[in-house]
């Protein structure tokens, strides 16, 4: 086969093992970076809020500066080798609704993403790669969250 862009896009993302949940997970660059922000910040949290200005981007917050609330859903919490502390993941639940097929990565590239996000003045953003579940995956996890 040929190195089409559509072969390009459906490629496997690299994931830390044993990072994340059967929904979310990390890249070795978004571990490496949340070592670095932990020791800047403190203890941090994801929130993916699908709204406008970066809706798919996850903000990445200290822990407890986002206030979760009840239409919140918890994803899970990401392993980081280095950290004490998990690093809890949350998506609004109208974002949710999206995107309950996929496995989601959190991943880091550069560029700057939202001033709220603490990666910001890092030259760089998190940024969310996804690939839907498959038809066995979504029969064990479609009744879990």
């Amino acid at each position: 086969m040929g190195d089409s862009a559509v072969e390009r896009a459906e490629a496997p993302v690299a994931e830390v093992p044993g990072s994340g949940t059967k929904r979310v997970a990390l890249t070795p660059a978004a571990a490496e970076l949340l070592v670095r922000l932990t020791d800047i910040h403190g203890p941090l949290m994801f929130h993916q809020s699908g709204g406008c200005c970066d809706g798919s981007a996850p903000m990445c917050y200290p822990d407890g500066d986002f206030k979760v609330g009840g239409q919140d859903v918890h994803l899970g919490d990401l392993v980081v080798e280095g950290l004490e502390k998990p690093v809890g993941f949350w998506m609004s639940a109208s974002q949710y609704a999206y995107w309950k097929h996929t496995h989601l990565t959190v991943d880091v590239v550069k560029g700057r993403g939202s001033g709220f996000s603490v990666e910001a003045p890092e030259g760089v953003r998190f940024l969310i790669r996804s690939r839907l579940f498959s038809d066995e995956e979504w029969e064990r996890l479609k009744d879990e969250l």
